[in-house]
């Protein structure tokens, strides 16, 4: 397959202009371009390079439908979401903990992807043109509470943009193992993923890191534990559970940050972080806002805490 660039894809990333060319995810676009199966003018390229006129991109079929005989999103009409919000634009989701938001290369058949898809076939096409349809941000399996899905191209690229700028006000509850030492703060450290464990950690920006801001208030102080309202001013991965253990303050029930050393440990199939406010200004320049009640297995937990 031969694909030729015109005036338009000028100054385009490779990446980002295949999504809309080839029916792949743009992860498995990556994988092809770093392993040599997509030229440029006959020549192997990097996922960053910026597309000139005239450049003829070459990708073989055969790539191409090994990949799309495994990976395709099917509607699952067996996933129950909660929708607590809709409009001709967006759904906002209240998330289940244990809920996968999309497919990893595994391409499990229950995510949230599918069951959007079941519930609104048109939002196939929205997105960044792979697996995620819809989805602007998303939410860690083990985490629950409040997302946004778009239904079109024009809320998508508007809603993404707000993340991107920082105009999506998070708020989360989590609980936390330890005694806070202070009520409130705000965390100002870049995290960036470890070379060695694969997960996100504090690195210094010579090291990789991005800037990530997270900002918290202790809601309620227990003997070994801590009940916190968390904001995130930035959207790192992971950003909450790796600033909070980089404080030793890991997440209860997290199973990734988790620290051997402390003082009492509460049986939790889920991670207690719970995606509480979510506010923005909406396409019509409205202020928007809704809020979820935490989950009655987390209440509980609290409950029982002294």
């Amino acid at each position: 397959m031969k694909i030729k660039t015109t005036n338009k894809n000028i100054g385009q990333r490779l990446d980002k202009f295949l999504v809309n060319e080839l029916p792949i995810t743009r992860s498995q676009i990556k994988k092809l371009i770093k392993s040599g199966n997509i030229l440029v003018n006959d020549k192997e390229s990097s996922v960053h390079r910026f597309l000139r006129l005239g450049d003829i991109i070459k990708v073989a079929k055969t790539d191409i439908n090994k990949i799309t005989k495994i990976k395709k999103l099917e509607p699952n009409p067996k996933v129950k979401l909660k929708i607590v919000f809709e409009n001709d634009d967006i759904f906002i989701i209240d998330k289940k903990a244990g809920l996968l938001v999309h497919p990893t290369d595994k391409m499990e058949p229950d995510t949230l992807a599918n069951g959007l898809l079941a519930i609104y076939p048109k939002i196939k096409i929205v997105g960044d043109g792979d697996l995620r349809p819809g989805i602007v941000h998303r939410l860690d399996k083990t985490v629950s509470g409040l997302m946004i899905a778009c239904k079109n191209q024009p809320a998508f690229d508007y809603y993404k943009s707000l993340f991107k700028t920082r105009k999506i006000k998070k708020i989360y509850t989590a609980l936390v193992h330890g005694k806070m030492e202070r009520k409130e703060d705000l965390i100002d450290r870049p995290i960036a993923r470890s070379a060695t464990s694969g997960k996100m950690a504090v690195r210094s920006k010579s090291q990789g890191g991005k800037r990530a801001l997270t900002k918290y208030s202790v809601t309620k102080q227990f003997n070994n534990f801590a009940l916190l309202q968390v904001e995130i001013l930035t959207g790192r991965t992971h950003q909450i559970r790796a600033h909070l253990n980089s404080l030793n303050h890991p997440v209860v029930g997290d199973p990734l940050y988790k620290q051997k050393n402390v003082k009492q440990k509460l049986e939790l199939d889920r991670t207690f972080l719970h995606s509480t406010v979510l506010g923005f200004k909406d396409q019509n320049g409205d202020q928007q806002e809704f809020t979820s009640k935490m989950p009655a297995k987390l209440n509980n937990i609290i409950k029982e805490l002294k």
